[in-house]
């Protein structure tokens, strides 16, 4: 199905979509008068004479520079050109997708002074699947994503049947947060994926230790209140219903109390199901909003110089992302620590029998705390180390940019812990037989045994794990979370 662009807000499930499968999009009709509008607006200013920021005047610090009406199209195209200074690796499809849509998304409200053609030339490049070359490094997320949204602008006036960019529309291009808000939603999309396998891998872990469910009843939340605490219990109390192994030892068990990463899931997962929920809610505003500067308000003829570029709201929500992301593979770390411990588990040390012989999961735990260690460092908020650029022009920056893009790489990390918990814990419950986990927990249970073999020997362990971490980021299991997260 097409998805019209332009007077709708986007939501998270179509913009998930958008980066996953290209869904197919198209300019809404209904916003080409609009467009038009804006663009007689700018044309109107132009010819007055009046200066107007960005559109017949330099850009920052030369913006007291007049250009002459001969030269306006040689100064967008000067602009394009010269910002397009971006470095680093490329930003993947999915990020470049997000990017296309987001972009033609804002510009199609006709606020921004660009030609209905300019945006149809967007939406072809996206739906053909052209997708420009966007460096990830060289934005500071202030003015704009101008660097990486200036090598997108490059694609359109480059070879072949070149556009010929009319006044205002390489400034329209440039400005604007949309590669700092496509990355930032990877991000949630990853984390939403890590979220639900995590909660998954937490329900079976504590089948495996042979822990209590106790503390998932409705009642000791419900005091505290907190949403996603409540929320995320109800979860683990439909995922561990029906349990023999939980029914084997409801009497005459002598632990009194289970450690906390098996009885504080949901105060932990909860805290931070309420954190991506407040994220998802700021990036979703975001990505419908219009970031560029400055605004064309074509019903008064007005050209009015702003800072909706300044990305702080997704900074902000990329680094409470990350703070997220950290937390879900740390508790993570900590149940692979607590199942490989015999002392605790009463399972086989390492999961694996004839130990010495046999190292079993000594190692890949030691993986599980190297890619939380990462996680750690990784997370420290990137919105607080402003660093003024543009000859002081642009004070305080938001560092937007680099907050959404580190998310991937924590995202994968949390992956690989939640794989290496879900091969434990599998193992763990497989150790239990003949008693059996719940029916939902069998699912997964079998889920996982499709991809990786019950571990009775050393064998190579990286493929396993890379086996386990493909289901993760596949969303294997997103349908046990399915109504607790934002774009599911």
């Amino acid at each position: 199905m097409t998805v019209l662009l332009g007077r709708q807000p986007l939501s998270l499930a179509q913009l998930r979509a958008v980066a996953r499968h290209a869904t197919p999009v198209a300019l809404d009709p209904a916003c080409v008068a609009s467009l038009q509008a804006s663009v007689a607006a700018v044309e109107r200013i132009v010819a007055s004479g009046k200066p107007a920021y960005g559109i017949n005047t330099g850009f920052g610090k030369l913006a007291q520079t007049h250009i002459a009406g001969a030269e306006l199209a040689q100064l967008q195209r000067n602009l394009v050109l010269s910002h397009a200074a971006g470095t680093g690796p490329s930003l993947g499809d999915e990020a470049v997708r997000l990017v296309l849509v987001l972009k033609i998304a804002s510009l199609a409200q006709g606020h921004s002074g660009v030609r209905p053609a300019t945006v149809d030339a967007l939406v072809r490049l996206y739906n053909e699947r052209i997708y420009p070359r966007i460096p990830a490094k060289g934005s500071v997320g202030a003015s704009g994503d101008l660097a990486p949204l200036a090598h997108l602008a490059a694609a359109l006036i480059g070879v072949g049947e070149p556009l010929v960019l009319g006044p205002k529309e390489g400034l329209a291009l440039l400005n604007g947060t949309q590669v700092s808000t496509a990355l930032a939603l990877l991000g949630l999309f990853a984390i939403e994926d890590a979220f639900a396998a995590a909660t998954v891998a937490g329900a079976l872990s504590v089948d495996a230790a042979m822990g209590s469910d106790t503390p998932f009843d409705a009642r000791i939340h419900a005091l505290r209140g907190q949403p996603g605490q409540i929320d995320v219990a109800a979860r683990y109390r439909e995922l561990l219903a029906g349990s023999a192994i939980r029914a084997s030892h409801v009497r005459g068990d002598d632990r009194v109390q289970d450690p906390y990463s098996l009885r504080c899931q949901p105060q932990v997962m909860g805290a931070c199901l309420d954190l991506i929920r407040s994220a998802a809610r700021t990036l979703e505003i975001e990505a419908g909003g219009v970031s560029d500067n400055p605004l064309i308000f074509s019903a008064t003829g007005e050209a009015l110089s702003g800072g909706n570029f300044h990305a702080e709201p997704v900074a902000l929500a990329a680094d409470t992302l990350a703070l997220a992301c950290a937390e879900i593979g740390a508790l993570a770390e900590r149940r692979i620590a607590l199942l490989i411990d015999g002392t605790i588990s009463r399972l086989p040390p390492f999961l694996v029998e004839h130990g010495g012989l046999n190292s079993g999961f000594m190692v890949a735990q030691v993986t599980a705390a190297a890619l939380a260690s990462e996680n750690k460092s990784l997370a420290h908020p990137a919105s607080v180390d402003s660093l003024p650029t543009s000859a002081n022009q642009e004070d305080h920056v938001s560092m937007a940019t680099f907050a959404a893009r580190r998310l991937g790489e924590m995202a994968d990390n949390t992956a690989g812990i939640v794989a290496i918990e879900l091969l434990a814990a599998a193992q763990g419950v497989d150790f239990r037989k003949p008693l059996c986990t719940s029916s939902a927990l069998q699912e997964v249970l079998r889920e996982i045994r499709a991809a990786v073999p019950f571990y009775a020997a050393d064998r190579h362990f990286a493929p396993d794990i890379e086996a386990a971490r493909r289901l993760v980021i596949a969303g294997t299991f997103n349908r046990h979370t399915m109504g607790l997260l934002p774009s599911l």
